[in-house]
């Protein structure tokens, strides 16, 4: 006879635990990831959510130079990245080496911006309307020195540098004028 208190069939609705394999496969992620930490200069650790512990323990692996210090320190890095979050460092990584695309299609939206100053007057007229702030004298200064050199920079001869000195001053400035879109 069987017992009605104990169900010998097994319940599929209780979450199982993570496989001892899966759990091999994110420490060694967790490592790898300790790996890249150490690879970053100091001021890009203090702005990623680090603990005091795990910074600490990052520079000391840092400064070792002995193989099996290093090694036993890069082990204990991966073990403290244990208590992090570490798919927000992961982010922040990402968007460190490729940038976001939110910050690249600015970067285009203002090279367009800086390409139709340089093409055309009516540009410079639709810009003073969105930004009445702007510093007219030194916008119009950038975008006829940049002219002139795009326009020097057609006669050059095979083999010469063309000059972008004031085209990449004309960026900037539109660049500290026009704010970056915040992320959402």
């Amino acid at each position: 006879m069987s017992d009605p208190n104990f169900d010998d069939a097994p319940d599929d609705d209780l979450p199982r635990p993570p496989s001892k394999s899966q759990l091999k496969r994110d420490m060694h992620a967790l490592l790898d990831l300790g790996k890249q930490l150490i690879d970053l200069s100091t001021d890009q650790l203090k702005r990623l959510p680090l603990s005091d512990r795990l910074y600490d323990a990052i520079l000391l692996a840092q400064r070792t130079n002995a193989r099996e210090g290093r090694r036993r320190q890069v082990h204990y890095v991966g073990k403290l990245m244990r208590d992090v979050d570490a798919e927000a460092i992961r982010q922040q990584l990402e968007t460190w080496a490729h940038g976001s695309r939110q910050q690249t299609a600015h970067m285009h939206r203002l090279e367009a911006i800086r390409d139709r100053l340089i093409d055309d007057d009516e540009m410079l007229t639709k810009l003073l309307n969105d930004y009445p702030s702007t510093d007219i004298t030194r916008l119009r200064t950038l975008i006829r020195e940049a002219r002139k050199e795009a326009k020097a920079n057609t006669q050059l001869l095979q083999g010469q540098s063309p000059q972008r000195k004031h085209y990449r001053a004309l960026f900037q400035a539109l660049k500290t004028l026009i704010d970056e879109p915040e992320s959402t």
